[in-house]
């Protein structure tokens, strides 16, 4: 069962379209991932769902509810719909325990007991209740937001960019933290961020847009292991694309013939591997050689249990021309060093990412 349904949503702001014909179903429960560049209409999108603008077409609607089509629109307040801006958005003059239960209809003893219940929900000590925001670190402002955003007991959640504002290291624990309350409620929620990384990992489903338009949508691994195309492929991570002739399920490119996804015959196409796919192999003296294609490292990038290697092909297959420098991630430690010989081989399949 879907929770939350958009049908062609469109929005212009003078001469420009911000939104294009954008449809998209989130399932009831989940956590969907809206990701792009800036300026791609993520935001914009989030904001008709909150309720902040509305499309010029388009329906949408929430849990069978419709909010908005071509005869009527509901306005904000009426939607039940939790929304964590990026700053938090605190009430710099109400106390930790005042923010939380702004909106909270019940009073006295009960109302104490409810906001106590949310800080514990979102893992703040209680003796915090009456501190103010100016007191408090990033994150902690951050598990205020949601609790007072979940005090409402909404039927969808809305979090706006969340974690930018705070250090890698928090910010990776304080999604898992949200992810996992977000769970346990039992709410559904959408996620908007340019971060590629923090979409893969918070997302059931990602949707990928671009220029106003949604290019791409489903499950983080599937986009990632079969983006559509080559800008898709790349913000998502690190991306090997090449040329590369098709035949009865075998790309013949520079790396060699390497199996692929597609098993149509294509004279050209485009490939993607992953850089992760890549292995490399040090060519010891001797007869015997691995399997592959040789290349020699020029630069290593070490980061403790991995390295990001570059090495430039030597052998050319399929006319490429010369010199083509390829990404490959291995082991920190055993990583080759730099000028050494080695042989490149691939790991499961390549995936074809359009006819060229």
């Amino acid at each position: 069962m879907n929770a939350l349904e958009l049908h062609s949503i469109c929005k212009t702001y003078g001469s420009q379209r911000a939104l294009e014909n954008i449809s998209l179903s989130v399932p009831t429960g989940s956590r969907t991932v809206i990701v792009g560049p800036s300026g791609s209409g993520k935001t914009t999108l989030l904001r008709m769902i909150a309720g902040f603008e509305f499309p010029d077409t388009g329906r949408l609607s929430l849990n069978g509810q419709t909010l908005v089509d071509s005869t009527h629109e509901v306005p904000a307040h009426q939607r039940l719909i939790g929304y964590v801006p990026q700053d938090g958005a605190l009430f710099p003059h109400m106390t930790v325990a005042a923010n939380i239960g702004f909106g909270l209809s019940i009073k006295g003893r009960a109302k104490q007991e409810r906001v106590a219940e949310l800080m514990d929900s979102v893992a703040l000590d209680a003796n915090m209740v009456n501190r103010w925001p100016h007191e408090l670190s990033g994150g902690q402002q951050q598990r205020v937001a949601l609790a007072r955003a979940l005090a409402q007991q909404p039927r969808l959640m809305l979090l706006d960019e969340p974690f930018s504002a705070l250090d890698t290291g928090l910010r990776a624990a304080m999604r898992k933290l949200v992810a996992r309350l977000l769970a346990d409620a039992g709410v559904t929620t959408i996620l908007v961020t340019h971060d590629q990384s923090e979409a893969l990992s918070f997302a059931d489903q990602l949707a990928v847009m671009r220029q106003g338009r949604l290019v791409q949508s489903g499950h983080p691994l599937d986009l990632y292991r079969y983006p559509d195309d080559e800008q898709t492929a790349l913000f998502l991570g690190e991306a090997v694309v090449m040329p590369a002739r098709i035949e009865a399920g075998w790309a013949h490119c520079d790396l060699g013939r390497i199996p692929v996804n597609n098993h149509r015959n294509n004279k050209s196409a485009q490939i993607m591997l992953r850089p992760e796919q890549l292995q490399l192999v040090s060519i010891q003296p001797g007869p015997a050689e691995a399997a592959g294609c040789r290349a020699l490292v020029t630069e290593r990038d070490f980061s403790g249990n991995t390295c990001t290697v570059t090495v430039e092909l030597e052998s050319l297959v399929f006319g490429a021309p010369p010199g083509r420098s390829l990404m490959v991630r291995s082991s920190g430690m055993y990583a080759p060093p730099t000028g050494s010989a080695v042989h490149v081989s691939t790991i499961g399949h390549a995936h074809v990412l359009s006819e060229a």
